[in-house]
């Protein structure tokens, strides 16, 4: 879904020349909507120029934002950058005039100009401006970031943030992070550790060291928090972590299993499963005192629950029809209400940022599938297929899922997917090692 404002109309329908179903709406004092159901998007093609600098390193440093910007835009499937060796004009100025007849000749739909400035105490100032070249006119009088040479990539996330949303009308996923499960060693017998990098991939660190078997790290609403499954004491138990002092400690203090966590919307509590005498119930827990409340009483494997973005109901799987399939109910209480019904089992379901959809794992015929439907269970749609895809997890725009393949073989390991929740632009994220369990955070500060 997209809302451009007026300004953006023209482009727009440009990239969206070939949808075979949408709907159309505007009045008006409000920004056009398209809403795209089905149909073939074609890349707007943008023409981003090498950034202005003045210096040497700041050389460098414009080369490389220019670079990032140009792959995050790219990346999304909606957009196509005009190679520099096509380009007719130079930029060597931020705020003089463009000419758009030149950018116009090279079929350029839009264009980012920008500089770097590097200051003796190693500041970085970066300026960029938008342009619609279709209707020779700026969009906005343009941002300035700025920060130390260090955060450059931050600088050109943020800057890939501030077009797609002023070109889309969506909001941003670049500058965010990823936790997930790295690992490593024989397939039999592997390493699994915390980690944590840029939505690209890029900057990758550990969190956790070797000495014990982790999984599934889920991100607090702000972004500073993790909780996750560990079993440094023999049995799995949910721990919350501090990414920036690693502190940690469990959630729960018992003896039974805990496991599959994840924070409620204003980042609280916590939904987790807890087996007691053999049998695994969702439980929500206090994160300040550590109080449990028992959510479902049946005799059933109730687990992966995810709360609903306003925290009212939970979405979770369950085999209590006998088959592994996804339910809804109110946090209060309430019988749970099944929403899948498709042919294959359904697990690990999380709710879309908005609230209208749900992510899922489906598996059947001897194939595993990453899908979404809406929170009803209506519009099932499947977005990847393969050997073994589980565990997705949503960028913070709701436009964008992670998930990670398991390839098979000896020699098979797990790696990070993503894919648009259109069925498009599935593309790999480089990791150092193999990854598993991905957990997408919020916009960073």
């Amino acid at each position: 879904m997209t809302r451009p404002g007026k300004w953006l109309s023209a482009l727009l329908l440009l990239l969206v020349a070939s949808v075979g179903t949408s709907a159309f709406a505007q009045s008006a004092n409000s920004p056009l909507r398209i809403v795209i159901r089905e149909g073939v998007i074609r890349p707007l093609p943008i023409a981003i120029p090498a950034f202005v600098s003045d210096s040497g390193l700041a050389r460098d440093l414009a080369r490389n934002i220019a670079r990032v910007v140009a792959q995050d835009l790219v990346n999304t499937g909606l957009f196509r950058e005009i190679p520099r060796g096509a380009h007719i004009s130079k930029i060597e100025q931020v705020d003089v005039p463009v000419r758009f007849a030149d950018w116009r000749a090279v079929n350029a739909e839009a264009l980012i100009v920008g500089s770097v400035e590097l200051a003796e105490n190693g500041s970085l100032t970066t300026r960029f401006r938008l342009f619609d070249v279709f209707a020779g006119t700026a969009l906005g009088s343009g941002l300035q970031f700025t920060g130390v040479t260090d955060d450059w990539r931050r600088v050109a996330h943020k800057i890939a943030d501030a077009v797609y949303s002023r070109i889309t009308g969506e909001g941003g996923y670049f500058d965010t992070r990823i936790a997930f499960v790295s690992e490593s060693g024989p397939k039999g017998d592997r390493t699994k550790r915390l980690a944590i990098m840029d939505y690209d991939g890029a900057n990758a660190s550990f969190l956790t060291d070797d000495d014990t078997i982790v999984l599934a790290p889920r991100f607090s609403p702000d972004g500073t928090k993790l909780i996750y499954t560990s079993y440094a004491t023999g049995i799995p138990r949910v721990y919350l972590m501090d990414i920036e002092t690693r502190e940690q400690r469990a959630i729960v203090e018992s003896a039974d299993m805990t496991f599959a966590p994840r924070f409620s919307p204003d980042g609280k509590k916590v939904l987790l499963s807890i087996t007691e005498q053999g049998n695994s119930d969702i439980h929500e827990v206090e994160i300040a005192t550590g109080t449990s409340r028992r959510l479902t009483t049946s005799s059933a494997i109730d687990t992966a629950a995810s709360y609903s973005p306003d925290g009212k109901w939970i979405v979770f799987e369950s085999d209590r029809g006998l088959t592994q399939q996804i339910y809804l109910m109110r946090v209060e209480g309430g019988e749970p209400r099944r929403i899948s019904f498709g042919k294959g089992r359904y697990g690990t379901p999380v709710w879309s940022p908005d609230g209208e959809f749900i992510a899922f794992t489906k598996q059947h015929a001897g194939r595993f599938h990453v899908g979404v439907m809406r929170a009803n269970g209506a519009e099932e749609k499947l977005l990847s297929a393969s050997f073994l895809d589980e565990g997705p997890t949503w960028a913070p725009n709701g436009r964008v899922i992670m998930f990670f393949r398991e390839m098979p073989g000896a020699s098979g390991g797990p790696a990070l997917l993503s894919v648009d929740v259109t069925g498009r632009s599935l593309r790999r994220v480089p990791t150092p090692q193999y990854a598993s369990d991905p957990s997408w955070s919020p916009l960073l500060p």
